[in-house]
């Protein structure tokens, strides 16, 4: 049983890892220089494969976004940002975010923008 629930749990993350089509937010042919869009942090993240594993209000596989607003504030945009692109661990229990290096960084800081807004 215990293999089973372990099982699941690496294909939910090998699955949430993949991203969503769309082609107003993909990052230019060459990789290296993700391109930054126009788009608004809200699209990016319902772009990207953000909602596999987070929700507005309840926790999930990672924590919700009203979660994050109420433990950050704006002086921590940078460091989430940079999360979103680098991944993380250990804050938030032992299921660590994948990175998402096809982001820019522009991009993830508006992401991380709108998640703080979800502070209520």
């Amino acid at each position: 049983m215990k293999q089973l629930f372990l099982t699941g749990i690496v294909s939910l993350l090998i699955i949430s890892c993949s991203k969503k089509e769309n082609s107003e937010i993909q990052p230019s042919s060459d990789t290296s220089t993700p391109v930054a869009t126009n788009a608004s942090g809200k699209d990016l993240i319902e772009a990207s494969d953000c909602m596999a594993c987070h929700n507005a209000v309840e926790r999930t596989i990672g924590p919700s976004y009203k979660e994050i607003a109420e433990k950050y504030s704006d002086k921590d945009i940078e460091i989430l940002a940079s999360k979103i692109i680098e991944g993380g661990s250990g804050v938030w229990g032992s299921v660590p975010m994948q990175p998402h290096p096809q982001v820019s960084k522009e991009d993830a800081k508006k992401m991380v923008e709108f998640i703080l807004s979800q502070k209520k």
